[in-house]
């Protein structure tokens, strides 16, 4: 009988929750097969059993918080140990090569972390892959993770997957779009808007994925039951004060963001500067950007400008994209030459901030793919780990809730993240008259140590200056 013992699926994780087992005792399970989901300090992850027999035993409970390394489960083996991992390619092999989509039976694989959708990301210019030592995935002494799991433990949480389900570099750009592309027809489109349904919101169940009518309809009686029980919610009369009462555990992702905020609130000194903005000029571009063949298929917004204006801004004043690092001689500041752009994402678990890797290295086009794909991953809980870690620099789009400006938390390891408040038309004054115009909020924390008032003040003018005319990102 086999023992299989949590593994660190992230990056130093020291223990995770037990959301629900897909197996029990007396079932029989084979190699790859999803035997559990655990939710980490960082993400929802489905672990895949790598071995073949049948469940003896379940070491948890649903709902209970297991440390790294404690037993997980044990399986009666039908053979002597894990099968053996076939059509796994070299670090080197994935990150440099492209292979065409791969046929029918692909050879088992034994990996870790949320499931691998059929396109990858595209192999970026001047990314080199990380080398196997900076992947190894930590497991206790008394008893180590088969090492051809936690080899490919290490691979799917670096982002890496399978080779073969990449594509070739000249149907990947098309293939991008499409995906990102909600599948609904004309008459479909119409109702949702006239509902005021959000179409990526909304599950499809036609044919091939694509939301109907019936879907946007049955969308939006969920919405208005929700809003009808609302005031339900006082409805406490004849309970006892006890019962009136809801007392949620803090842990996952919860448990982590607050611990981080905390950390990064008492121990950087923040300091936080707004700057309205005349963005009737990039309200402008972005329409152009939909309205254009390259375009065609990618859902564009105004925080894609901003993000570029983060990026252009960051290269003139490159101490905001940095790190206040405290060693054992004192402490010092790591300017990082790379942007890892960070988005943070409300979830249905609560506050994540994935984020892009060499960001500065995308077109708009690009950006525009990633900036989807990230919060696509993201609502569905699907983020990695490895997808959450390495940020140097993050953006927070408050302005979706109709926001105009607040003062952020920095995530910690950064010296600075920027605010997007809405967009709205305001009066606006411009030689003498008084016009209406498209005005935002940006706000921006910073860590005092790492920047001071000048720095973050010429940083929030190069970004503002870029929302007011995205033409100067062409100079």
């Amino acid at each position: 009988m086999s023992t299989f013992n949590l593994p660190d699926v992230g990056e130093g994780l020291t223990e995770a929750e037990i959301v629900s087992w897909k197996v029990k005792p007396g079932d029989t399970v084979t190699v790859n097969q999803v035997f559990v989901e655990i939710e980490t300090a960082k993400s929802l992850v489905e672990l895949p059993s790598p071995y073949a027999g049948v469940v003896k035993e379940l070491h948890g409970a649903e709902g209970e918080t297991l440390a790294v390394g404690a037993p997980l489960f044990s399986v009666d083996e039908e053979g002597s140990g894990p099968a053996p991992m076939t059509n796994v390619p070299e670090v080197a092999d994935v990150a440099e090569t492209e292979t065409p989509v791969a046929s029918e039976h692909p050879g088992p694989l034994v990996g870790s972390g949320p499931k691998a959708d059929a396109v990858k990301r595209r192999a970026r210019n001047g990314r080199p892959a990380p080398a196997k030592s900076e992947r190894a995935v930590a497991t206790p002494p008394a008893q180590a993770v088969p090492a051809a799991l936690a080899d490919t433990i290490s691979r799917r949480a670096a982002g890496i997957g399978q080779a073969s389900t990449r594509l070739t570099a000249a149907a990947k750009p098309a293939v991008a779009a499409f995906m990102d592309r909600v599948l609904a027809k004309p008459p479909v489109r119409k109702v949702a808007k006239e509902l005021g349904v959000d179409l990526t919101e909304v599950t499809g169940t036609g044919g091939q994925g694509e939301i109907t009518r019936d879907d946007v309809l049955s969308y939006n009686a969920q919405r208005e039951a929700e809003r009808d029980a609302a005031p339900m919610f006082w409805s406490s009369k004849g309970m006892e004060l006890d019962d009136q009462i809801v007392r949620t555990p803090v842990r996952g992702i919860r448990k982590a963001t607050a611990k981080a905020m905390v950390d990064s609130a008492f121990s950087a000194p923040h300091v936080s500067i707004f700057v309205d903005v005349d963005a009737s000029r990039t309200m402008e571009y972005v329409a152009r950007l939909k309205k254009s063949r390259d375009f065609e298929g990618i859902r564009v917004s105004p925080l894609l400008v901003l993000a570029k204006a983060v990026i252009w801004a960051a290269a003139r004043n490159p101490s905001v994209n940095a790190s206040w690092v405290e060693t054992g001689n004192g402490a010092e500041i790591q300017v990082k030459h790379f942007m890892n752009l960070g988005i943070a994402a409300a979830t249905p678990r609560g506050l994540i901030v994935p984020n892009l890797k060499n960001a500065q290295n995308l077109s708009m086009r690009e950006l525009a793919i990633e900036l989807n794909e990230l919060a696509a991953t993201a609502r569905a809980g699907k983020t990695s780990p490895a997808d959450m870690t390495g940020g140097t620099l993050t953006i927070t789009n408050i302005g979706v809730l109709g926001i105009d400006t607040g003062t952020p938390i920095i995530n910690p390891g950064e010296v600075a993240i920027v605010a997007f408040g809405t967009i709205r038309q305001k009066p606006w004054v411009i030689d003498g008259q008084v016009v209406p115009r498209w005005i935002t909020t940006l706000g921006g924390s910073f860590d005092h140590r790492v920047v001071d008032g000048d720095l973050s003040a010429r940083f929030m003018a190069d970004v503002a200056s870029i929302m007011q005319e995205p033409a100067l990102l062409l100079d």
